[in-house]
């Protein structure tokens, strides 16, 4: 039905997650019909990427240059380290503007079903930047579920040796929500996070 080089490039989108074969059909016809304004620089810029950008020697981050704009910005706190998952979580955090200190991408979480275990993580880095003197909080941003809950008691106990304070992001109701909505996982996290008014 299609040349074998469109069908090579709608096999290769519809791997990207959220691209499933029809999505990624709808984008290659898409492509090809504006091929000057969008086909061509979109393959120029892909070869770019996949050429200079790596990651990042101290933190995991990606960047094309190596240790990244995070890691080398004087302007940041070197005192904390904020520990994620993966580099789209880093990149979330930095689109919220709240956090001005360092990072640790972990590259994925434990999990003994997928068998994953601390020696596939970037969590030996994390434990020798934590002895770094200059070092003083280590905050936990790992998504809310039983292999980022797992992960966080595991790198809150390798930590017990460290002079640092270990937190959590905190859990609970999100801006905006209403409480009918929430699932009681959700309530139950944010009544154990209260705050004083």
């Amino acid at each position: 039905m299609y040349d074998g080089h469109v069908e090579r490039l709608i096999q290769l989108l519809a791997r990207i997650p959220g691209l499933g074969p029809r999505s990624a059909r709808r984008a290659v016809l898409h492509l090809i019909k504006r091929k000057d304004t969008l086909l061509e620089p979109l393959a120029q810029a892909l070869v770019t990427v996949a050429e200079s950008v790596h990651p990042c020697s101290s933190c995991g981050n990606l960047d094309a240059q190596d240790p990244c704009q995070v890691c080398t910005d004087i302007r940041r706190d070197p005192s904390q380290i904020c520990v994620v998952e993966e580099v789209a979580d880093l990149w979330a955090l930095e689109r919220a503007g709240m956090f001005r200190g360092r990072y640790q991408v972990l590259g994925g979480t434990l999990s003994a079903l997928d068998g994953v275990g601390p020696e596939d993580l970037n969590i030996a880095s994390l434990i020798s930047r934590a002895e770094s003197p200059e070092v003083k909080e280590i905050i936990l941003a790992l998504n809310a579920t039983v292999d980022g809950q797992t992960t966080a008691h595991y790198i809150h106990d390798c930590l017990a040796d460290c002079d640092v304070v270990v937190s959590q992001l905190a859990h609970g109701v999100p801006v905006g929500g209403e409480l009918d909505y929430l699932d009681d996982g959700t309530i139950g996290a944010a009544l154990k996070s209260r705050q004083q008014m």
